[in-house]
């Protein structure tokens, strides 16, 4: 039979074990969360990138990334005043591009806005190329504005090609893979029957 003294022995380690389980966890947490915070690319996973808060600490990651990857004069631009951009730089052959990231989760595509601001942001910044990138998918509407405008879409995919190819320390893989050309489609556009009298 147990003592009062046994009893009050059992509840003591008892809390003492789920005090230092819980502190554990806290520090895990902390841990990812210091990591997300400082985007560093070494670190960073996708699964980092889907649990990051907003869409600029995402941008900050890419922004380390692609310095990281050896891009030249790899710029961020300003939050709120972006004009479409949230990358600039300049590949390997020397051409200015504009790059618009978007953190969505997986099963949030990303639409025909994306495509319109990057491809309008292309002359405030006097690009040659714009690419956007995603953690997610893109909808059929916006695949085929890209295709037409010339516009380098980038997907889930791709992003976890790239992350893999730069942990490898394979950059020039990884940087094929941005700058490979736009798919290219004609537009299908016809004018309705309706005519304007």
């Amino acid at each position: 039979m147990l003592t009062s003294m046994d009893t009050t022995m059992i509840i003591i380690a008892a809390l003492l074990a789920l005090l230092f389980i819980l502190l554990v966890v806290r520090l895990i947490s902390n841990r990812k969360r210091r990591i997300r915070r400082e985007a560093n690319p070494r670190k960073i996973t996708l699964k980092d990138i889907d649990l990051m808060a907003d869409g600029s600490e995402f941008e900050l990651y890419l922004f380390r990334l692609f310095y990281e990857l050896g891009y030249n004069e790899v710029y961020q631009t300003t939050g709120s005043r972006d004009f479409g951009a949230d990358l600039v730089f300049n590949d390997r052959e020397g051409r200015r591009n504009v790059l618009q990231a978007k953190r969505y989760g997986q099963s949030n595509p990303v639409g025909l806005g994306a495509v319109q601001e990057i491809y309008a942001s292309m002359r405030y910044y006097e690009a040659e190329r714009a690419v956007v990138l995603t953690s997610s998918r893109y909808t059929e509407g916006s695949r085929t504005l890209a295709a037409v405008n010339g516009i380098k879409l980038l997907d889930r995919e791709d992003l976890e090609e790239i992350i893999h190819l730069f942990k490898a320390k394979h950059y020039d893989e990884a940087m094929t893979i941005i700058e490979e050309p736009a798919e290219f489609r004609a537009s299908t556009w016809k004018p309705k029957t309706k005519k304007a009298t």
